[in-house]
């Protein structure tokens, strides 16, 4: 038996002895799943086990060194990880922005000091992070943010506003693109930390026509910021909100794969709805599509990992994740005939079903638009002439 071979039977007989069945059913919902963070109540005592067994373990973030809250996996080590984790369907421990996006700018951009600081917190699931990138004059075109960090000697203070920012509310830190150079849109960005309850933060929720919303306006009136809570080099975050848009994106093409691949005709036809050979057809197609997803997402995967992933490749993977997600929910609409119309029946627990479809709307702007996301693969990756 090889080394990754006994690593497989390793994980296996782990995560039969340790994963709860609670934990093995799919998340219904952002509440439903496991975020972590200061002011978090656990759904059930399942929800706790599996995270506590997985943080002792290190494999809430199992590629992490061991040093920063990880299990150190190889490349290798961690695919079989994921691979296992599919094979039962057992949910992730803990669901963190500071995982997804954070933890992988911090390691590349971080000194050791915020590494030691920060990511055994994240890895943990003590703190809770939000993104402050978009502002209501820059979404697409990012790099004319305003919100201004002024250089006050030992701080900075901070004036602005963001939007779109993702479960502010219930954040206990930010990420934060700030300008602190006026004359230089490029290089005159840099990249803060700071605690959400610092005097002069405020959120405001912005409800969508799902009738609920994650995402929030954000506020800074004269927020101090200290200057050792900056990451990367001054002036130069751009450089690291590049770096992490990357992860941001890879995150965002995940949802295209919600269920495991090619499992929506499956599941579909338990339920008894795939008579109509149109929709049959329909769903064939999907899963087909869903499986050559899921290939393509593991050829990257394994790409970035040595070190030849093309840097246009998380956009590339974000439009077609994206788009998959939304051809997944409008099937399953097509599927729950008028039942999928119902809005807050008890049956249909208060309209999930079409409330997710109506979310997903969020999925071709979110992280960049889809259109965006088509110019930098025809340009970066197709090599296409400009207009």
């Amino acid at each position: 038996m090889s080394d990754l071979e006994a690593f497989r039977q390793e994980i296996r007989a782990w995560l039969e002895e340790n994963c709860p069945p609670e934990m093995r059913e799919p998340v219904r919902d952002d509440d439903d799943a496991c975020w972590g963070g200061r002011n978090f109540k656990f759904k059930n005592e399942a929800q706790k086990v599996w995270l506590e067994r997985c943080v002792a373990k290190g494999y809430t973030v199992p590629d992490w060194p061991k040093a920063y809250g990880g299990a150190g996996m190889t490349p290798a080590e961690a695919k079989i990880w994921r691979e296992e984790m599919v094979r039962i369907n057992a949910r992730p421990p803990l669901s963190s922005f500071g995982i997804w996006m954070l933890g992988p700018a911090l390691l590349k951009f971080g000194t050791e000091e915020q590494k030691v600081h920060y990511l055994g917190q994240i890895a943990r699931g003590e703190i809770r992070w939000c993104q402050g990138y978009s502002e209501p004059g820059s979404g697409s075109d990012l790099v004319s943010l305003q919100t201004y960090g002024e250089d006050k000697g030992d701080h900075w203070v901070v004036n602005g506003q963001k939007i779109w920012t993702s479960y502010a509310n219930k954040a206990d830190w930010i990420f934060c693109l700030v300008r602190t150079d006026k004359t230089n849109k490029y290089q005159g960005i840099s990249f803060l930390l700071f605690d959400m309850t610092s005097p002069g933060v405020t959120t405001k929720p912005i409800k969508l026509i799902s009738g609920s919303s994650p995402f929030c306006e954000t506020f800074f009136d004269n927020v101090k910021v200290p200057k050792d809570q900056i990451v990367g080099q001054l002036n130069r975050g751009w450089d690291v909100a590049k770096y992490l848009l990357g992860h941001e994106r890879e995150m965002i093409s995940a949802t295209g794969g919600a269920d495991r691949a090619g499992s929506l005709g499956a599941t579909l036809a338990r339920n008894g709805v795939l008579e109509d050979p149109v929709l049959r057809a329909q769903v064939a197609l999907f899963d087909v599509d869903a499986l050559a997803f899921t290939a393509m997402s593991e050829k990257f995967m394994d790409e970035v990992k040595v070190g030849k992933g093309h840097p246009a490749f998380p956009n590339m993977m974000k439009y077609a994740g994206t788009e998959l997600n939304k051809s997944r929910h409008e099937l399953l609409m097509s599927a729950g005939g008028s039942t999928a119309l119902e809005w807050e029946s008890e049956e249909t627990e208060g309209g999930a079903l079409p409330r997710a479809w109506l979310r997903t709307k969020a999925n071709s702007i979110e992280g960049g638009t889809s259109e965006v996301m088509l110019n930098v693969v025809s340009k970066r990756i197709l090599e296409l002439p400009g207009a």
